[in-house]
């Protein structure tokens, strides 16, 4: 390996810069509309639905477990398995949250149809708010991520960072809205060392 410890050190650096940036922009950028997917959420008398394909699928089926393990019922459906039967897990009760940084993804598109027929309300998180998906939502929910930390800006990195992180700030929010105790997260982590440490009252 010709590259040098320095070089190394200098790319992973870099990396974690440009994710950095990207999570401290959106934090700055927050306003009324993450106020609206938050009240829309807490009203839900459903669940939290999230929807995506690729990287954005892998980031929505964490959001999801992070959103259950806080108190707000969730569960991820990948966008292709919708349309061949799994729509029937949806109903309009629930809130779909769709998940394409592009805003243009053909697979997760192609659903916002169907989700308006059975009734469900629609959330997106994407790149842009100028994006197809985002004309479709009743709260869009934008990112603002130019820059990929991977130097062929092709690979979703930094853009996949800041969905992970704007997710995690639903769910914990919405757990503190609700008042959401270590009483109730004890009732939902039974196992391994947090259930563990949490009966024993940690």
């Amino acid at each position: 390996m010709t590259t040098t410890r320095e070089q190394i050190l200098a790319i992973a650096s870099e990396v974690l810069r440009k994710e950095a940036e990207a999570i401290l922009t959106l934090r700055e950028s927050l306003d009324d509309t993450f106020l609206q997917a938050v009240e829309l959420l807490f009203s839900c008398k459903g669940k939290a639905i999230l929807i995506g394909v690729g990287k954005s699928g892998h980031v929505g089926r964490k959001v999801a477990a992070t959103l259950a393990s806080l108190g707000t019922p969730a569960f991820f459906v990948h966008a292709g398995e919708a349309i061949h039967g799994d729509f029937g897990m949806i109903t309009a009760q629930d809130i779909a949250i769709l998940i394409s940084h592009s805003g243009e993804t053909a697979e997760v598109l192609a659903l916002v149809e169907t989700i308006h027929k059975i009734g469900s309300k629609i959330i997106t998180i994407t790149g842009k708010k100028d994006c197809s998906l985002a004309r479709h939502a009743d709260v869009a929910l934008v990112t603002d991520v130019t820059e990929e930390a991977d130097p062929l800006n092709l690979a979703p990195t930094s853009s996949s960072t800041a969905t992970l992180a704007l997710g995690d700030a639903l769910a914990v929010t919405l757990a503190q809205v609700k008042r959401f105790s270590k009483k109730d997260f004890r009732v939902f982590h039974p196992g391994g060392a947090l259930g563990k440490r949490l009966a024993q009252g940690s």
